[in-house]
């Protein structure tokens, strides 16, 4: 894994979220991407249990515990604004030995699923982000797979996103910000996909489109 980048493409206006997603992808494959095999990103979200809080008024802590199926060993475990702690797939059993501490929110299960392409020094991923059965949005991931530091590619990036993406290609994101000369890793690609399908989790408004 190189350095990532991963961002919310909109639907396109009078289009669904399988549409739009379609059209992405006869773009990558109109460059010359080809599919490589499918992949999926969810997210569990924790809160702190009323018993351990003294203060009724006091505000519970939210983590969430992600999956990828990049890392299919690994389990990630995010707070907000905190660290990312990488950890074995056993985690989630002790999650369930903590429910004392910890309670799932089980109805904010949120994932993206979809097709993996790659192009020259490019792995793209198009995913459907999805609550329950309703499409929610898309998630674009573009990793650039020789380099490691973010300030040697981060322009090349962009430009790639672009030639898909139009005018909805991203500004740099904000896990980028203490990282232009240090070595990226894959818990920063964890962390853009919590703030990514939080955001998404949030967008209440407008008609909700269904999966097909």
């Amino acid at each position: 894994m190189g350095v990532t980048c991963v961002c919310q493409m909109p639907v396109t206006e009078g289009k669904s979220v399988q549409q739009t997603v379609e059209i992405l992808a006869r773009k990558l494959e109109q460059l010359g991407a080809e599919k490589q095999g499918t992949f999926y990103v969810d997210c569990e979200t924790y809160h702190t249990a009323a018993s351990t809080m003294g203060n009724q008024a006091q505000q519970g802590k939210l983590m969430y515990v992600m999956h990828s199926s990049e890392a299919p060993l690994s389990c990630y475990a995010l707070f907000e604004n905190g660290p990312c702690l990488i950890a074995d797939a056993n985690f989630d059993v002790l999650m369930v030995k903590l429910k004392g501490f910890f309670q799932n929110a089980k109805a904010n299960k949120i994932e993206s699923r979809g097709t993996r392409y790659q192009y020259s020094d490019f792995l793209i991923k198009i995913g459907t982000v999805a609550m329950g059965p309703s499409a929610r949005g898309i998630s674009v991931e573009v990793d650039y797979c020789p380099c490691v530091v973010v300030n040697d590619c981060w322009n090349l990036i962009v430009e790639f996103m672009q030639s898909f993406m139009g005018s909805h290609a991203p500004g740099l994101p904000p896990v980028f910000s203490n990282k232009h000369d240090s070595v990226y890793s894959p818990g920063d690609t964890m962390v853009q996909y919590m703030e990514l399908l939080n955001k998404i989790r949030k967008q209440q408004q407008g008609p909700v489109s269904g999966m097909r």
